[in-house]
């Protein structure tokens, strides 16, 4: 069985990336680099075209799609929309979960690329430095970006601006009286959009003339985080807002609040961002930015079948975003309350003192 060009990189003690520039020939390389290379192609067997020029002929009508997770109601919502688009024009979709994980959205490509899809749409961890979209350039199949921004100018990508979102969101938070605003969010190394929220947050504090303060970074699958709650809570100068950089979080950290005795949005307020549609059948509705997340899916289908056919596809462009003023978004109170944790003597002082 032929190499895959993640087990070339591996042998020459290079990138994918750097492969496949090799490949393609679309950058300079050292003498001793390209040597490496062509070492380890010749040792393991490795075909560019194998992957490249002779897939790119075949036509299997089937479709990759990547995304870190479908617990993730955003996420299984683009893929419901992707999948509805597919089907209506012929195309069968297969579906790949990395769980935030780069290696394994490069491992699902090569998957794919081994069953002879005909393109592909993938949410990966960093757009910027992605070796799943090293692994799709080097094969010459088309790819699509969907919530990523474009790492090039000649990538489409699908997506919302996620920098002018979240400032309209802190704004939207600052407008309320709140002036301790925390950002919390998965890993920034697992999520480039979390760093494109954060950065949107961390402008409009800096026009409200408010320094912030470094994002508080939690795992995406730990449903529980209760431990950085406590240490907010605790703190000398509290927040009396938390910015949470998707909906998932946002509802786990209410959750935790719940837990510590703290009432939203009497003791903190708390703005997710996604637009689930979960978020608007709890107590207190979730305060969010909503991007359209199965059009996002339909889009990025549409323009991977433009791709395929070979037609002229429209330059990448964000698509439009709502701000949600839900319940979980209250004023700032006045003068913080403690915050008893639950079961110890609760009583109605904490909701008198911060109404």
């Amino acid at each position: 069985m032929a190499g895959t060009i993640h087990d070339v990189a591996e042998r020459a003690g290079c990138s994918i990336a750097t492969v496949s520039r090799y490949v393609n020939g679309t950058a300079p390389l050292s003498l001793e680099t390209r040597e490496r290379i062509e070492a380890a192609i010749a040792a393991i067997g490795y075909r560019p075209s194998e992957i490249g020029r002779s897939l790119k002929r075949q036509a299997t009508r089937t479709l990759g799609i990547i995304v870190p997770s479908l617990t993730n109601p955003v996420f299984a919502d683009s893929v419901t929309g992707f999948q509805t688009v597919a089907r209506a024009s012929g195309y069968t979709v297969l579906i790949a979960t990395s769980e935030y994980d780069p290696e394994v959205e490069a491992q699902a490509v090569e998957t794919f690329l081994g069953q002879s899809v005909d393109g592909l749409a993938l949410t990966v961890c960093d757009a910027m430095a992605s070796p799943a979209l090293a692994v799709v350039d080097a094969s010459g199949k088309p790819g699509v970006l969907l919530y990523n921004q474009a790492d090039h100018a000649s990538r489409l990508a699908v997506t919302v601006d996620n920098v002018r979102a979240a400032r309209e969101m802190t704004e939207a938070v600052l407008a309320k009286g709140h002036r301790r605003i925390a950002f919390l969010a998965g890993r920034f190394a697992a999520s480039d959009r979390s760093r494109l929220r954060y950065r949107g947050y961390a402008l409009a504090l800096v026009e409200a003339g408010l320094k912030p303060p470094p994002p508080v970074e939690l795992d995406f699958l730990d449903d529980a985080p209760d431990a950085a709650i406590a240490a907010l809570i605790a703190a000398e100068n509290r927040p009396t807002a938390l910015f949470c950089s998707n909906d998932v979080l946002a509802l786990a950290i209410i959750g935790a609040l719940k837990r510590h005795g703290a009432q939203v949005p009497h003791d903190m307020s708390v703005v997710g961002f996604d637009g689930i549609a979960l978020g608007q059948m709890v107590e207190p509705t979730l305060a969010s930015v909503a991007q359209p997340a199965r059009r996002m899916g339909e889009r990025a289908c549409t323009d991977l079948l433009a791709l395929i056919s070979g037609a002229h596809s429209r330059p990448s462009e964000f698509l439009g975003h709502e701000i949600r003023l839900g319940g979980s978004l209250g004023p700032a109170p006045r003068i913080p309350a403690p915050i008893r944790a639950a079961g110890s003597n609760p009583g109605s002082t904490t909701q008198q003192e911060s109404a």
